[in-house]
């Protein structure tokens, strides 16, 4: 895969810092990425910085060479954007960048490796394992209901929920288009409302709640209009909201992220429920499209869209 380029006006007054935003790329979370990197180097246009788009191809390395950019703004998302790829190839050419260093990133993707830091930093985290894919649709690997996800994917791609009482394991992991790998994490289902907080320089952002008529925030919620409705800040109690705050933070700097990052939780508030906060999972590259969830957070805290990025720019560097 070749990658494409495209520079904004500022680059004719040779005056602005030049940021290269890196998006696209070939994971399954490609559109994703376009719509991220877009809408911030739209902003970052905006705000006057002199703004490259990146297509990434297999062939970054030689573009960014030719470019030479200040700064990369990565807006990747999934395999080798996400997972300490991209970002150890910045390193060794020296090129600032964005969001979480290389191991933060690669142990944040793989959920297993993640899970272990973030229970050993007294993070709760729900009851899971390692399957194959055969062996998660051969027989129940755990008592429903539980979840099936891939190990090392994002936006929801390739999770299988397994209601309770069901007789069988979903076959839907048989399928000849399954694309997400034959390592799985099959993990308790944790039934309850759905909350998130952001990470930004270091500090928990507000709880933001996210209800969705879907059976989980899967990748149609998180990116259909209309697909969730987001409440911030959440409706919880000071105790519980403050709870998830600290734990955001704590699961943050457990995994060594730097820059801006998002930490999601289930709630089970239910009558009959057992009052568990579980974090599901930390995302490094937390996505930046008109329905995200980090841009809403920032908000409300009165640092909009341009100032987000503008800050995340400021911010860049190697060895993260």
């Amino acid at each position: 895969m070749v990658g494409t380029t495209e520079s904004s006006p500022a680059r004719r007054t040779g005056a602005a810092k030049h940021v290269a935003v890196l998006m696209g790329g070939w994971s399954t979370e490609r559109d994703v990425s376009l719509s991220s990197g877009r809408m911030c180097a739209k902003a970052l246009e905006e705000k006057g910085y002199w703004v490259t788009h990146v297509d990434v191809g297999r062939d970054v390395a030689s573009v960014l060479a030719e470019m030479r950019p200040d700064v990369a703004f990565n807006a990747l998302h999934g395999p080798y954007g996400e997972d300490g790829a991209i970002q150890g190839l910045l390193e060794v050419m020296a090129i600032p960048y964005t969001h979480s260093g290389v191991l933060a990133s690669s142990v944040a993707m793989h959920k297993l490796m993640a899970k272990a830091v973030l229970e050993d930093a007294e993070v709760p985290m729900a009851e899971s394992r390692a399957v194959t894919r055969e062996e998660a649709a051969r027989a129940h690997p755990m008592d429903p209901p539980y979840v099936v996800k891939p190990i090392s994917e994002g936006s929801s791609f390739g999770v299988v929920i397994v209601p309770e009482g069901a007789n069988a394991p979903s076959q839907d992991l048989l399928s000849d288009d399954w694309a997400y790998g034959d390592e799985l994490m099959v993990e308790r289902f944790i039934p309850g409302r759905e909350l998130t907080c952001a990470i930004i320089d270091g500090n928990p952002s507000e709880v933001l709640e996210i209800k969705t008529a879907r059976r989980f925030y899967d990748f149609d919620a998180k990116y259909s209009e209309g697909g969730s409705i987001h409440v911030c800040p959440a409706e919880i109690s000071p105790f519980v909201y403050q709870n998830v705050r600290m734990l955001a933070e704590r699961a943050h700097r457990a995994l060594g992220c730097r820059g801006v990052s998002r930490v999601d939780f289930r709630f089970d508030e239910k009558p009959d429920g057992t009052g568990e906060l579980i974090c599901l999972e930390v995302n490094t590259q937390p996505g930046m499209t008109p329905t995200s969830l980090v841009p809403e957070m920032a908000a409300v805290a009165g640092m909009d869209f341009g100032a987000l990025v503008a800050w995340m720019v400021e911010d860049a560097s190697c060895d993260r």
